[in-house]
């Protein structure tokens, strides 16, 4: 063997092991999310840069059964966890061996649904010698928005969706405090509700879309929105929480008097959907703006947040409702507030929430188990500390803003 032969392998040896270690000092989370009807997965490095992603849906699956069957979601999940992984491992050319920590949804969420993704994540850590990030559902939802914007700490966030209805202030990673909550169920669950009601599946271009999703698109075809009118929920009641029970109650009352009025059939719809559409999210537009806007307001009065921190994060599925976010976009521009929310992929519930929440807990060194043998899952968890008290308490008196909605 020449000098320069000798020469010319060390160089491409010397190459291969720089290349190699700098390829494994870099930080790299895997997140898995299985909290309820969506298998996801995702892979982001050091510096937040989404590496992969996937997600499997069972929307349609459910959508014919008229709502989430626990049992069935959870054998889907058993279905589609090792193939989300293992594809997101391949789209960025990724082994196992090279990740740093695995990121994995526990609480809250359906219970069954949980327990597979806890039970694989454990299964990959133990095989290959990887640390656990037990990660909360809504905490994912709230920080999500900080990988692509500069969102600096404390914030306030309003989280809906399907399960999910709550105004709180991010005051660092594993840091919040409630201000206000749901007292019967998420806006998302009503949209479902009246949708399957009002049997908006029995349109064509609606027949494959969330109820949330239908509702809005329906609410676009309004001739008369205003003809249906609705009590703003809570109005009595100086604090930060939600209700929608009673405007559930009042869509299907109306419905079922258009029904009898026109003498609808079976699988007919009144003639006036689009507008009863119209009317509900508008309604709940209504609620969450002055819920929100009472928030901003003892946020205020209460320091929980200075005037160079006045920034509101929306996030969950509901938040990808156009007509909600523009009216909290005037809230924050009547309030000097700048307006988050993260794109309407994220909204959703997604393996990169899950992967970011965890690259943020490992920065700061939080929640980063070795010994994770018991960690369990939380069908229902609290979000930090539950201030809600002490609003109600506050009996603030606001002057509530009023927007208009236009066809």
């Amino acid at each position: 063997m020449t000098i320069l032969l000798k020469r010319k392998l060390h160089s491409l040896f010397t190459k291969f092991n720089v290349s190699k270690v700098k390829r494994c000092s870099s930080t790299l989370i895997l997140g898995i999310e299985t909290s309820c009807d969506d298998t996801g997965c995702a892979i982001i490095n050091s510096d937040g840069k989404l590496l992969a992603e996937k997600c499997q849906s069972q929307n349609l699956v459910h959508l014919r059964n008229g709502g989430i069957i626990p049992d069935i979601a959870q054998d889907l999940h058993r279905t589609y966890i090792e193939p989300t992984v293992k594809c997101t491992l391949a789209e960025a050319n990724l082994k196992m061996d090279d990740l740093t920590a695995v990121a994995v949804t526990l609480e809250p969420g359906l219970p069954l649904s949980l327990t597979v993704g806890m039970k694989y994540a454990k299964y990959l850590c133990r095989k290959f010698n990887k640390p656990l990030i037990p990660i909360h559902h809504m905490e994912a939802h709230a920080l999500v928005a900080r990988m692509n914007n500069e969102i600096e700490f404390p914030f306030l966030t309003l989280l809906i969706s399907g399960g999910h209805c709550l105004l709180a202030v991010a005051k660092d990673v594993n840091q919040f405090s409630l201000l206000g909550q749901s007292i019967d169920f998420a806006p998302g669950e009503l949209f479902d509700k009246v949708a399957r009601r009002m049997k908006l599946r029995n349109i064509p271009e609606y027949s494959e879309m969330s109820g949330g999703r239908a509702v809005e698109e329906a609410a676009l075809k309004a001739e008369n929105p205003h003809q249906f009118l609705f009590m703003l929920p809570l109005a009595d009641f100086k604090d930060c929480n939600f209700s929608f029970n009673g405007l559930k109650s009042s869509v299907l009352y109306h419905t079922l008097k258009k029904e009898k009025e026109h003498a609808i059939a079976a699988d007919q719809l009144i003639p006036e959907v689009y507008d009863l559409c119209a009317a509900a999210l508008m309604a709940v537009t209504r609620h969450l703006l002055h819920r929100t806007q009472r928030a901003m307001e003892f946020c205020e009065e209460s320091g929980l947040i200075g005037k160079d921190r006045r920034q509101l994060v929306v996030s969950g599925g509901v938040a990808c409702n156009n007509l909600i976010f523009k009216a909290l976009t005037v809230l924050c521009n009547e309030y000097g507030y700048k307006i988050y929310r993260p794109p309407p992929k994220l909204c959703t519930d997604n393996g990169v929430m899950i992967a970011w929440n965890g690259l943020e807990k490992w920065r700061k060194n939080i929640d980063v188990f070795h010994d994770f043998s018991k960690l369990d899952i939380k069908a229902t968890s609290p979000l930090g500390e539950d201030l809600s008290g002490k609003v109600s308490k506050a009996q603030m008196k606001i002057k509530l803003i009023k927007v208009k909605f236009q066809n």
